[in-house]
């Protein structure tokens, strides 16, 4: 069984990726009539191996819509006139995928405006208030 690398660090066994070729909507003029250049790719996602319980989780919410019920991460491509562009536009679009999952979100630091801060706040609201109150006047 062959491996292969999906992104740094991510591989999959021979049976996890399929490819298929179809009849092109996209361009090529007459040519679209006869050559089968769109590109189909599907991942299965108990293939892949190297990647964490959160990433895997991570790349399934990044894939949304893509995700089959059968488990499976689907790309398709005719943009391109040729079979081998649209091909590697859908190993790109796979591996920036992966790249995105992989990456750890930052944890972030709650933080809370300074006392000074909210005295500002405050006395800038206090002041734009006294403004428009001397715009309706006192009738």
């Amino acid at each position: 069984m062959s491996r292969t690398e999906l992104a740094p660090g991510v591989w999959t066994t021979g049976d996890g990726l399929r490819m298929q070729f179809a009849r092109s909507s996209g361009p090529g003029g007459q040519n679209v009539n006869k050559v089968s250049s769109k590109a189909e790719l599907w991942v299965r996602l108990d293939a892949l191996t190297g990647l964490t319980a959160s990433a895997r989780q991570r790349l399934i919410a990044l894939a949304g819509h893509r995700v089959t019920l059968a488990g499976e991460i689907h790309f398709d491509s005719d943009v391109e006139r040729s079979q081998q562009a649209n091909r590697k536009r859908v190993m790109d679009a796979l591996r920036t995928l992966l790249i995105q999952a992989m990456r750890e979100p930052k944890k972030r630091n709650k933080t809370r405006p300074s006392r000074g801060a909210r005295e500002r706040r405050l006395s800038e609201k206090k002041a734009r208030s006294e403004i428009k109150a001397h715009r309706r006047g006192t009738d």
